[in-house]
């Protein structure tokens, strides 16, 4: 089974239902709640979700929505070495070096899926649209 790290623009995609993206994050959403993968994020996805989402709606219902993503998708630890490697790190956003070294010390991520190819240029991990790892899977 595909163990996969979804970033939060992806996430993203399938809650606002962004065209042309938002037909593949459903996708990969439906076969992580078929559980023909397995989909993982970060504690900092489900904040920055949390804080996007309050935007546009109350907190009781930003709340129901995550703890049906929570129903789907597991949550990765981040601890110090995570921070420090994301410090240490060549990548220019450190929001996506957290996100990484989170995924690489994890130690079981396949790939990671996001639509931002080039925040994650120096990943140790193979990285993906959406709509080229759904390609892949056929």
């Amino acid at each position: 089974m595909d163990k996969v790290f979804i970033d939060t623009d992806v996430i993203l995609d399938f809650l606002f239902d962004r065209k042309p993206f938002s037909a593949q994050s459903a996708e990969v959403f439906s076969l992580c709640e078929k559980q023909s993968i397995s989909g993982y994020i970060t504690p900092v996805i489900y904040s920055n979700l949390y804080y996007i989402l309050r935007r546009t709606a109350p907190h009781k219902k930003v709340i129901e929505k995550l703890k049906q993503l929570a129903s789907i998708i597991k949550v990765i630890p981040m601890n110090q070495e995570v921070v420090l490697n994301a410090l240490n790190s060549n990548f220019k956003d450190f929001e996506y070096g957290l996100q990484h070294f989170a995924a690489v010390n994890y130690g079981q991520i396949d790939v990671i899926l996001t639509r931002n190819l080039k925040d994650y240029h120096h990943s140790q991990i193979g990285v993906l649209t959406p709509e080229s790892f759904l390609k892949l899977r056929d």
